[in-house]
């Protein structure tokens, strides 16, 4: 059988078909094969979680009937991509490959390699496009913010028409047990999809914009005032061009306070890239830290217990602990409180921010490993370049939520504790704990170190390690790479700003 050449459009976290270079160039050359490939050996990685794996299948099925009405047709098939290929073209050959580029965790990133030596052994052509504002090969940090600019003033790619290749190849997707992934799926969490996505950025530009910037830190007020969007640019639901476009014309026709919110979400959606661009310029900030003059700080010092608490939810410190409940309900907490819980693990508890970022990297439904590896860093200290911020769980709660109603939504065991306690509850008096029904130390934790002795123990030994000429010594290389040279986003143009020591990053 004889078979007109064609282009493999291979999907990976780029699940839409609007503004989607690769299907766009595809198209544009002749027929298209559309695939997408669930890799067993992907979700055996650390990383990965059962909330991951649903929130794709739930966004492929958006992707599939995207695909139809185009013409087109979703391949969907398991295997390892290089012998996905290599069966694919034993049945039907095709002349090139098309993707986006991908900053992802380092198997995939060595996925990528593998994939590049077999399009290279058997003389095919791999296109591959930006998916951010991300420049793979940067050779110079200060033209980073003109490029970023650049990619995102173009307009969105249209949907194109396709001339589909289809062939008797499509195969269920495996279920969660074949996969080896853990059965927990958060039962609050976002639905994936671009219908989903679409959805959820209409209502933040048209109405919930308007509480962004005094709303994103609260854990009360921000799972409706921050944009929630972040899942979607994950997985590609929706590019950020497009986000940026349709940000940048609700600026125009808003409201004083809507503005001042979209304007913040425009300055982040900057960010977003600005932290994945490190990872790509470094793929080994996943596994060691930043600034090797770091190393040892932690390593040789892993409490179990501490992090065994963690996890579970049950250091004592009750903002942290309603953190973690609702990181098993929703997938998602907002940015401050993201800091304050790695902030309580790098600082009192002393645990190495990797196996940190392994477990946190499960809980997040957004999980994007180039923003999620940079700021695990940035928040424990070791990437020589930003200030320590270290969070105060208990100060934290008395400024974001003052009355105890997040605190009391998520640990219902603390309900009946009256306000002057509600953060501190090993303090309360014997008699009081009586009269709420609960003793410390038995029915709720006890704190596993003194706080501020902890802490203030932490933080010397960070601050002796600074103070260090070799360690003071490496940090204009890691500028020179990964430093900010600040410019913000106005809708229209670009805002020269000073650059800060260290900056949130809310969506």
């Amino acid at each position: 059988m004889s078979w007109q050449p064609y282009g493999v459009v291979w999907f990976k976290r780029d699940l839409r078909v609007t503004d989607h270079a690769p299907l766009h160039a595809a198209a544009a050359r002749g027929p298209v094969l559309c695939l997408y490939v669930i890799e067993p050996e992907l979700w055996r990685q650390p990383d990965t979680a059962m909330q991951h794996y649903e929130f794709i299948l739930e966004s492929l099925r958006d992707l599939y009937a995207e695909l139809r009405r185009i013409g087109g047709r979703l391949h969907l098939v398991t295997g390892e991509v290089v012998d996905v290929l290599e069966r694919l073209y034993a049945l039907a050959p095709f002349d090139a490959l098309y993707s986006h580029e991908e900053t992802g965790n380092g198997w995939t990133y060595a996925r990528d390699r593998a994939v590049a030596h077999w399009c290279r052994a058997n003389g095919l052509t791999w296109h591959e496009f930006p998916q951010f504002g991300v420049t793979r090969r940067l050779h110079d940090r200060d033209l980073w913010h003109d490029m970023w600019q650049r990619h995102h003033l173009k307009k969105p790619l249209p949907v194109p028409q396709l001339k589909t290749v289809t062939l008797p190849w499509n195969e269920p997707p495996p279920v969660t047990k074949d996969l080896c992934l853990s059965p927990h799926d958060p039962p609050q969490r976002q639905r994936g999809g671009r219908r989903s996505g679409l959805k959820v950025m209409d209502s933040f530009l048209s109405e919930r914009s308007r509480h962004y910037r005094g709303g994103i830190s609260s854990p009360l007020l921000a799972p409706t005032a921050c944009s929630r969007l972040s899942p979607y640019l994950a997985y590609g639901c929706l590019s950020t061009r497009e986000v940026v476009l349709a940000a940048g014309q609700a600026l125009q026709a808003a409201g004083n306070r809507r503005r001042d919110g979209i304007k913040a979400f425009l300055s982040r959606m900057h960010w977003h890239c600005h932290f994945i661009q490190k990872l790509e310029s470094e793929p080994a900030i996943e596994q060691r830290n930043m600034h090797t003059g770091y190393d040892g700080l932690r390593e040789e010092n892993w409490n179990q217990e501490h992090f065994d608490a963690l996890v579970t939810g049950r250091t004592g410190w009750p903002m942290v602990d309603a953190c973690v409940a609702m990181l098993r309900e929703t997938g998602w907490i907002n940015f401050r409180m993201r800091a304050m819980l790695v902030s309580v693990a790098a600082y009192p508890l002393w645990l190495h921010w990797r196996p940190v970022g392994l477990w946190l990297a499960r809980q997040f439904l957004d999980y994007e490993p180039g923003i999620h590896w940079s700021q695990l860093q940035m928040q424990s200290g070791t990437t020589g370049i930003n200030l320590p911020r270290v969070y105060n769980p208990v100060k934290q709660a008395r400024d974001h939520d003052p009355a105890g109603r997040f605190v009391r939504h998520w640990l219902p065991y603390l309900r009946n504790v009256p306000d002057v306690w509600i953060f501190e509850p090993w303090r309360m008096p014997e008699a009081q704990q009586e009269r709420c029904g609960l003793r410390v130390g038995e029915d709720i934790p006890q704190p596993l170190v003194d706080l501020e002795t902890a802490t203030r123990s932490a933080k010397a030994r960070l601050h002796a390690l600074r103070a260090q000429p070799v360690v003071k010594a490496g940090k204009a290389e890691i500028i020179k790479r990964h430093g900010s040279r600040r410019t913000e986003w106005s809708g229209r143009s670009r805002i020269e700003k000073s650059v800060p020591t260290q900056r949130q990053l809310e969506f």
